[in-house]
């Protein structure tokens, strides 16, 4: 019999730990934020909210509920461990949002628009981090995709979502549903700050006739690695080095002083680098 490494383990424990507490951290978004300000951020959760102010129905269970049958319709094309995950963490977060003993925390409908979508892009990020998903709305998405290969998992994602806020507009309020809108909005950019990280890393291109001289300084007054491209100048046809560095925000304007003190007219430009792993940052093993 086979046992998993050390490494393995370790990988195992922070995917579910990171799908435990994205679950804890989006499912308290409802009681806190959402649910009080009747606000349905699209997918079935935000069905399920929508029956809920109409017949009172648990909005956890009522999701669970809706997103049973697709999970038995979709698990085949999601793969075992990614299945089991995704059916972990639905049930998980749905039972939380039943459970979970939150006091109000805003009734004004933009707070709880606003940190609502903050709190459940942070919980869904992490989920998505961990390798699972808390929505029956991806396998649907996935199915139709495969049925009708011109629709896009996207596109009939964002649909689904628009229909929700529609149906949220006429039968819970206008002002609700355009709030919905911010919501989702909000979500999703929170979702991907957390899917490639919060650090202000960036990273430096430069093309100078200096090159040797300039990576020389940022190895030995910033103290960071650099690393030589081969690149062909399109007007020239020459070839010569361009000079990659990844740092952080505060080293850049010392590579900036470098480069101007070493060739003034080097052609420089930086750019976000959103997640950086390896030697003199996070190590690969650590990044989720």
């Amino acid at each position: 019999m086979r046992f998993p490494s050390m490494a393995n383990k370790k990988e195992l424990l922070s995917a579910y730990g990171q799908i435990v507490l994205g679950c804890v951290i989006g499912a308290a978004a409802y009681p806190a934020f959402l649910v009080p300000n009747r606000i349905a951020p699209g997918g079935l959760t935000g069905m399920a909210i929508i029956l809920n102010h109409l017949f009172g129905l648990p909005i956890g269970t009522t999701s669970l509920l809706m997103n049973i049958p697709l999970f038995l319709m979709g698990y085949k094309a999601m793969g075992g461990i990614f299945a089991f995950r995704s059916l972990l963490a639905t049930l998980l977060f749905s039972a939380l949002i039943d459970l979970l003993p939150l006091p109000v925390i805003s009734n004004d409908p933009l707070l709880g628009t606003l940190f609502g979508g903050a709190v459940l892009g942070i919980g869904l990020g992490l989920i998505l981090r961990g390798g699972a998903t808390t929505g029956g709305t991806d396998m649907i998405a996935r199915m139709v995709h495969r049925r009708f290969p011109f629709i896009t998992v996207g596109a009939f994602l964002f649909a689904l979502d628009f229909a929700v806020v529609l149906a949220a507009g006429l039968l819970i309020g206008s002002p609700e549903a355009l709030y919905a809108m911010i919501n989702i909005f909000v979500t999703a950019k929170v979702i991907d700050a957390v899917m490639v990280g919060f650090t202000g890393n960036k990273a430096c291109f430069i093309i100078s006739e200096a090159w040797e001289p300039v990576s020389q300084r940022i190895m030995k007054d910033v103290g960071r690695g650099a690393t030589y491209l081969t690149a062909r100048g399109a007007y020239s046809g020459e070839e010569r080095p361009v000079v990659l560095c990844v740092a952080s925000r505060q080293e850049i304007s010392a590579i900036k002083q470098i480069v101007r003190e070493e060739d003034k007219k080097a052609f420089l430009f930086i750019t976000d680098a959103h997640e950086a792993l390896g030697e003199g940052f996070t190590r690969p093993d650590e990044g989720d």
